[in-house]
């Protein structure tokens, strides 16, 4: 490969060039992917702790949910409920040029709509832990897509610095070596040349 390259000081100097802003660019993209790596493990134990909670908050709506079936009836608790519908909004915000999602469920206090006249507590709470999950839910959306998004560039800016680190600076260095080791041949060449000629003048 070095063999192509045309050994002039202009094109050493041009190499030399070349190989400092791939290695700062090596540096900038190992960074990158370390504060990249750094948020991925961050939400990643935010999603875990999400999905204990998730899991916690549903098993206690579900026996709150079967203590109100026993006391009042599943037909009575069917009775005057309806579905409610929380307004979902979706934001972003950008880390080191990735776009990661955040989704967010409205959330006002809860108001239940079924009516107070034929139900008890344990309705009462199973809705309030049921509203929690879907606050809960929509967050662990947000940070899945998240890591998702964050797994894609990490293996991106891993390849990008892999073939800095393995292809581009190895081929200029080693460019660099041959034309420095040509240039280095000519000038003790002419060194010899021009004495020679010194010799000889001087005879």
């Amino acid at each position: 490969m070095a063999g192509t390259v045309i050994p002039t000081k202009g094109n050493l100097l041009a190499l030399k060039r070349s190989l400092a802003q791939a290695r700062l660019g090596f540096e900038l993209l190992d960074r990158k992917r370390n504060v990249l790596m750094r948020e991925m493990m961050k939400m990643i134990d935010e999603s875990a702790q999400l999905q204990r909670d998730i899991g916690t908050t549903f098993s206690q709506a579900y026996r709150a949910l079967q203590t109100a079936n026993v006391t009042l009836g599943i037909d009575q608790i069917l009775l005057g409920s309806e579905p409610e519908e929380n307004g979902l909004t979706l934001s972003s915000r950008s880390v080191m040029g990735v776009e990661l999602p955040t989704t967010a469920l409205d959330h006002k206090p809860p108001k239940p709509v079924y009516s107070f006249g034929n139900t008890n507590a344990a309705l009462d709470y199973a809705y309030l832990c049921f509203d929690r999950v879907k606050q809960l839910t929509a967050r662990l959306a947000s940070i899945d897509n998240s890591v998702y998004r964050l797994a894609v560039a990490i293996k991106k800016t891993q390849r990008r610095a892999n073939m800095l680190e393995n292809v581009n600076i190895p081929k200029f260095e080693e460019n660099i070596r041959f034309i420095s080791g040509v240039l280095e041949e000519r000038e003790r060449e002419e060194f010899t040349r021009l004495k020679v000629i010194k010799r000889g003048k001087s005879e």
